[in-house]
């Protein structure tokens, strides 16, 4: 039966993530980087000032600052995506996978300026009164209610590609191999183990969201700027280290992001939509999920939330993506051997000997759980347009069930399972966005003159 749906489920992404949906992705964000006149890159010293606070006011509608909106957004994207997601692009498609990350993550900036300032554009209430942003509320709100099946297409899909089942899996998986197989402990009890650490890390989960974005936002704001400084330091040090081989590992990305078989196919699949799917999973640009964060944040002002949203993609995959990726590009691990956050853990090992290895265990459990508490939230929120607010609590429940599941399924089962979820959320997000983008615009040329 697990055979079969496996089978399944490799035939449904490879059908999602098609030509059209990458003409979608890639042409959206081209369009709105086009569209914008670049006018949000030239703006980006602004993006810090808000982000710093320089324009929060508690008097403004919403649930929380920008900051803690961003450190919402980022505490589901910078995460296993960044440490795992890396590497198994690295094992499907080979280091040029890395580039169209890069190219994704650049027109992504400018897709989250738009969907982000739509997510505040057009709030929409949920049964309790209370003001809510994202996707599903930008297409009733902005589109009327002819076009609520997409808003209920993206939710149902939202339901379960928010479900945490990538970050317990690698996060079992790294304390499995380097504290008890590494160790030639309990190795007989391997089942029970995973089940272990699944429990401990839902019950973690459970005390947190229970207290609702505020509560994951509080805590993520602290454990955000620790996770990617921390990591930031030891994979920088492995860098420098290794400084001579940089130049070379990054011409050998681009020659092998263009050469005739990653754009005509081959390594199990394209390398451009290889790099574009691990993109997709790490940044979220254009899925529609970070809009739903950046839709809670306390602003009159949609573009101002548009433009700290943007600096996600860049903090997520130009930077810590490509540490990730030049870490285990310069440690000369076997591609094909390992994956997932195994691959990853075996680059540190390399470089920085135990040392290095129990810094990463400790990144991947911080990473872990900030991306388990911002998937939660996004979860409740299509649980909540779907079946009324009273739903949360019950969704909460199969929510942290499923992080235990997470923990002893097959990874490339979960992988491609997310893949479609995520596949199906990008349609929407991204049909209502250019088909709305004009009235970010009118409110991007008056924000500007406004500021200037």
């Amino acid at each position: 039966m697990f055979q079969a749906l496996d089978v399944f489920l490799i035939k449904f992404v490879d059908f999602m993530w098609g030509t059209p949906l990458l003409v979608l992705m890639l042409g959206g964000g081209l369009y709105f980087t086009l569209y914008s006149r670049f006018i949000p890159f030239k703006y980006l010293s602004h993006s810090i000032d808000i982000l710093l606070g320089k324009y929060d006011n508690e008097n403004d509608p919403g649930s929380i600052p920008h900051y803690q909106a961003l450190s919402s957004a980022l505490a589901s994207t910078v995460g296993m995506g960044n440490i795992s997601g890396v590497a198994v692009a690295l094992h499907l498609g080979g280091s040029g996978a890395i580039f169209w990350m890069w190219i994704s993550a650049l027109v992504g900036m400018s897709t989250k300026f738009f969907t982000c300032s739509l997510a505040i554009i057009y709030r929409g209430k949920d049964d309790s009164g209370q003001l809510q942003g994202g996707p599903m509320y930008v297409i009733t709100e902005g589109m009327g209610e002819k076009f609520k099946p997409l808003a209920i297409l993206f939710s149902i899909a939202g339901l379960f590609g928010c479900l945490s089942l990538f970050q317990t899996n690698q996060l079992t998986q790294i304390i499995r191999d380097e504290i008890f197989i590494s160790h030639n402990l309990l190795v007989d009890r391997i089942l029970y183990i995973n089940l272990s650490i699944g429990i401990i890390s839902a019950l973690i989960i459970g005390i947190v969201t229970f207290g609702g974005i505020k509560r994951i936002g509080l805590v993520a704001s602290k454990l955000v700027p620790i996770m990617v400084i921390i990591y930031f330091i030891i994979s920088l040090v492995i860098l420098i280290n290794n400084i001579e081989q940089i130049p070379l590992i990054l011409i050998d990305i681009i020659n092998k992001a263009i050469s005739k078989e990653a754009l005509s196919g081959g390594l199990l699949g394209s390398v451009i939509i290889i790099g574009i799917k691990r993109a997709a999973f790490s940044n979220e640009a254009g899925i529609g999920t970070e809009a739903m964060a950046h839709g809670a944040a306390k602003t009159k002002e949609p573009i101002r939330e548009g433009m700290v949203a943007m600096l996600g993609p860049f903090i997520d995959t130009i930077v810590v993506c490509t540490l990730t990726a030049l870490v285990i590009l310069v440690s000369d691990v076997d591609l094909s051997e390992s994956n997932g956050v195994t691959l990853t853990s075996t680059a540190f090992k390399n470089e920085l000997g135990i040392i290095g290895q129990y810094i990463l265990l400790l990144c991947v459990f911080i990473f872990s759980i900030t991306t388990m508490l911002g998937y939660s939230y996004y979860g409740t929120k299509c649980s909540s347009f779907l079946f009324g607010t009273a739903s949360k609590t019950y969704y909460r429940y199969v929510y942290i069930l499923s992080i235990i599941v997470g923990s002893i399924a097959s990874l490339d089962m979960i992988i491609n399972f997310l893949d479609g979820m995520f596949a199906i959320m990008a349609i929407p997000t991204m049909i209502s966005s250019i088909y709305l983008s004009p009235e970010v615009m009118k409110k991007a040329k008056i924000y500007f003159k406004k500021i200037n």
